[in-house]
């Protein structure tokens, strides 16, 4: 059985709750994965479980490890372009691919690859 697959933008995600991330863009990303880590097993309201959660991180925020029900991607240059080319290598196989941001340019791209869209609020961050 394939899961539905949730990708967070971790540095759109992050960057949208003004608590000091930018002291320690690692330490942010690795709150944000704890916090994202039930999902895998419980889902969402409108996804249920169990669902595959990727957290896709870049710059500073690479160096974090993976935790129990969080895969961690570490874009090697645009985390926008990393989440692209996930939704592209999914896409067909999943039933069902969510991706979690607020950026405009990047939901227009991964909408046009069939993707689901939900905004930072919708994850239990911070």
């Amino acid at each position: 059985m394939t899961l539905p697959l949730l990708i967070v933008d971790a540095a759109n995600v992050v960057g949208s709750v003004p608590d000091g991330w930018w002291r320690d863009r690692a330490g942010a990303a690795a709150r944000l994965r704890d916090a994202v880590a039930p999902l895998a097993a419980r889902g969402l309201p409108d996804l249920p479980g169990p669902v595959e959660v990727v957290l896709v991180v870049e710059g500073a925020a690479r160096g974090i490890d993976e935790a129990p029900g969080v895969r961690v991607h570490a874009a090697p240059r645009s985390g926008d372009d990393a989440i692209v080319d996930l939704v592209r290598e999914h896409a067909v196989e999943r039933p069902v691919v969510v991706v979690a941001t607020a950026d405009r340019a990047l939901q227009d791209r991964v909408g046009a690859l069939g993707a689901r869209i939900i905004g930072p609020r919708r994850l239990p961050y911070p």
